[in-house]
């Protein structure tokens, strides 16, 4: 199942470096921004912590790519 990540957006809504929100989380730079730009997904702890100092649902970040089922 395909998703895309909205982090980009909401990143830059709330004003949040790239490099800062990668420190946040305890991600490097080059995996926080392989999320963001939709080349990988992020393991459910990491996950988990975006959701957390977003204080976000996974459906406020992620969301499915249009065509695709449940």
């Amino acid at each position: 199942m395909e998703y895309k990540c909205k982090l980009k957006m909401i990143l830059a809504d709330k004003e949040i470096k790239h490099g800062d929100f990668a420190k946040m989380i305890n991600m490097s730079a080059a995996g926080l921004s392989a999320v963001v730009n939709n080349r990988a997904l992020p393991s459910f702890d990491t996950a988990y912590r975006i959701c957390e100092v977003l204080d976000l649902h996974p459906r406020d970040i992620w969301i499915k790519s249009k065509g695709e089922e449940s």
